[in-house]
C-alpha cells in the first residue's frame, strides 16, 4: 500500500520519554554531517530471492516495512490488522524461508512504512511509529514506539519524539544507528542518530539532518527506506499486474550531503501477481555478506503475500 502524506493536524499526545529535537535543529538546514565514508550497494546489479509467497498473520493485508535483528538472526515484518480501521498494525516474526514464527499487535499505530529492530542480548526490541493521527488507512504515527517483541503479548511501549508528524524509522544493524523520517514544516526530513543514544532517549545530536531530496516531478510514490553506513536507500513505485508497467526504483542518497548518489529501476519479483514495492532493510549474514533487501507485496484474490529479495554487490 502506498504512503500518501496525511495533512491532518490533530496529533495524539503521549507521555514522552525522549528529549525532542530542539527548535534550532529543526529550523536549520543540513546539520553538521559527520557520517564516516562507507561502501555502498551497486543498484544496477541483479536481485535474488530470499522467499516468495509468504502468508503473514493478517492474511488480507500486504507487508509494509520490515527489519532484521542481525544478532539473533530474526526478521520482522509489519502489516495492517484484519478487520480493523486501518491504523492498527501487526508485527510478524518470520523465518528466513518465510514461515510465520510469531506476532504482536500494536493498535492505533499508523501505516508501517518502515520499522527498525534493536537487539538487546537475546531479545529483539521493535522500533516503529505509534499514536496514529487518525483511525483510518490514512493514519500516520506521531511518535516512535520501542518495545520488546514477545509473540502474542501486549507491547510495553516507551514513546519517543512525541508530537511529531508522519514519523517512521529504520535501523542500520551493521553500524548500529537509527534513521528517523518525519514531516517537519510541511516537508519530509531525515535525521540519523546513534541507536544507543536513541534508546537512552537522547535525540539532541543528530549525525545528519536533511530534507528528503526530490526525485522527479510529480514525486513518485514513496514505499520504504533503509540505511547502511554513509548512505540512505529509498524505494518508490506503484503496484502493477503487467511486468511491462514496472516503475519500482531504488535510490541511494549520501547522508553527508542529502543528495542523490544513484538511482536504478528494479525488476525484482517482476512475475508476481500485482507486484507492489513495500519496505527495505539491511542484513549481514553470519558469513559476513552484507545485503540490501527489498520487499514486494503480491495477492491472490483476497489473500496477500510477502516477498523479499536482496542485492549483495558492494562498491567502494
Amino acid at each position: 500500500m502506498s504512503e500518501p502524506l496525511s495533512r491532518r493536524t490533530l496529533l495524539r499526545a503521549g507521555a514522552t520519554t525522549a528529549v525532542l529535537l530542539g527548535a534550532g535543529v529543526l529550523a536549520t538546514g543540513t546539520a553538521a554531517a559527520t557520517v564516516p565514508a562507507s561502501s555502498y550497494f551497486d543498484l544496477t546489479q541483479p536481485s535474488y530471492d530470499l522467499f516468495r509467497g509468504a502468508m503473514l498473520h493478517e492474511s488480507h493485508h500486504v507487508m509494509q516495512g520490515f527489519a532484521f535483528d542481525n544478532v539473533n538472526r530474526r526478521l520482522f515484518i509489519v502489516q495492517a490488522q484484519n478487520g480493523t480501521s486501518g491504523d492498527d498494525l501487526c508485527v510478524n516474526q518470520v523465518s528466513f524461508s518465510g514461515e510465520l514464527e510469531g506476532w504482536m499487535h500494536l493498535d492505533g499505530a499508523g501505516h508501517g512504512v518502515s520499522i527498525g529492530v534493536e537487539p538487546v542480548g537475546t531479545a529483539s526490541y521493535i522500533w516503529m511509529e505509534c499514536d496514529s493521527d487518525s483511525t483510518g488507512t490514512d493514519g500516520r504515527g506521531t511518535a516512535l514506539a520501542r518495545f520488546k517483541f514477545a509473540s502474542g503479548g501486549t507491547p510495553s511501549v516507551r514513546k519517543f519524539l512525541t508530537g511529531s508528524k508522519t514519523i517512521t524509522c529504520a535501523t542500520d544493524p551493521v553500524y548500529e544507528r537509527i534513521l528517523v523520517r518525519r514531516n517537519e514544516g510541511g516537508r519530509m526530513w531525515f535525521s540519523l542518530y546513534s541507536l544507543a543514544d536513541a534508546a537512552a532517549g537522547d535525540f539532541s545530536a543528530p549525525l545528519a539532518h536533511f530534507p528528503q531530496p526530490a526525485l522527479s516531478d510529480p514525486a513518485p510514490t514513496f514505499q520504504g527506506y533503509t540505511v547502511f553506513g554513509q548512505y540512505l536507500y529509498t524505494l518508490d513505485g506503484t503496484g502493477h499486474d503487467d511486468p511491462a508497467d514496472i516503475d519500482s526504483y531504488v535510490t541511494r542518497i549520501d547522508l553527508n550531503t542529502g543528495t542523490v548518489a544513484g538511482r536504478a529501476l528494479t525488476k525484482a519479483g517482476s512475475t508476481l501477481t500485482y507486484r507492489e514495492p513495500e519496505g527495505m532493510a539491511i542484513y549481514r549474514t553470519a558469513a559476513g555478506e552484507t545485503r540490501l533487501f527489498l520487499g514486494f507485496g503480491s495477492r491472490d484474490g483476497v489473500d496477500r503475500y510477502a516477498n523479499v529479495f536482496y542485492k549483495n554487490v558492494l562498491l567502494g
